[in-house]
């Protein structure tokens, strides 16, 4: 067994930490992985670098919903980038993506330790970086055609206070209101969820439920809602 060592780590408020760690794989790639730790209970794996297939499908099934080619791209939560890269392939050279990552220093590790993961999206000329909560882009004077949210582990699996608003009524609304005409709002969540299905056709979202798979055709079975904005 290939031991894991830990890069760094960061506070998420109070004694809950996430954490950075590395391991090098004889004649392969090197393999990261974001860890939550909290007082009392075990090490929580929340993204790993093997596993982004649906991370990837987040981007590729928001921009075949919206069907023309988006011209401003909302994403928040930054990761390790397999969501903003895969963003980046589908779009023009003329569109343009703002990423919101509520952590300096998960932004930080993408410059300094996981950007060749996903080929360096964050050195995008067309990428904007946003710290900050994704909620502070929405209901502004800005509007986009894609807002791609992955944050936590989604609705029903946030860690941090900040991101729960998101995902009511009243964030959704947010969210609508930020959304040019026939625009998409897509949630990655590694959970089901009926109610927050409901939350979004309340909030003026024509809605579909998709599964994706964690890597490849095997892995943990996440969900991605695509809404459009009636």
């Amino acid at each position: 067994m290939i031991p894991w060592q830990q890069v760094d780590s960061t506070s998420l408020g109070g004694d809950v930490v996430l954490t950075l760690w590395r391991r090098d794989l004889a004649g392969r790639p090197a393999e990261f992985s974001l860890r939550i730790t909290e007082p009392n209970l075990p090490m929580t794996e929340l993204m790993n670098s093997r596993q982004h297939a649906s991370e990837k499908l987040l981007a590729e099934r928001a921009v075949e919903a919206f069907g023309q080619a988006p011209r401003s791209v909302l994403i928040g939560g930054l990761g390790m980038g397999f969501t903003l890269r895969a963003a980046l392939d589908l779009l023009d050279d003329s569109a343009r993506v703002t990423v919101a990552e509520l952590l300096p220093d998960v932004v930080r590790w993408n410059h300094e330790h996981m950007g060749g993961l996903a080929g360096q999206p964050l050195q995008d000329a067309r990428v904007e970086v946003h710290v900050g909560d994704v909620d502070e882009l929405l209901g502004g004077l800005r509007t986009f055609d894609l807002i791609l949210l992955d944050t936590d582990n989604g609705p029903e699996g946030t860690s941090r206070d900040e991101n729960e608003d998101l995902y009511t009524v009243a964030g959704l609304k947010r969210a609508h209101a930020a959304l040019t005409p026939g625009g998409i709002l897509a949630v990655w969540s590694a959970f089901p969820s009926t109610q927050f299905t409901r939350r979004l056709e309340r909030s003026g979202f024509d809605t579909k439920v998709t599964q994706a798979r964690a890597h490849g055709k095997r892995g943990a079975r996440h969900v991605i809602w695509l809404a459009r904005r009636r």
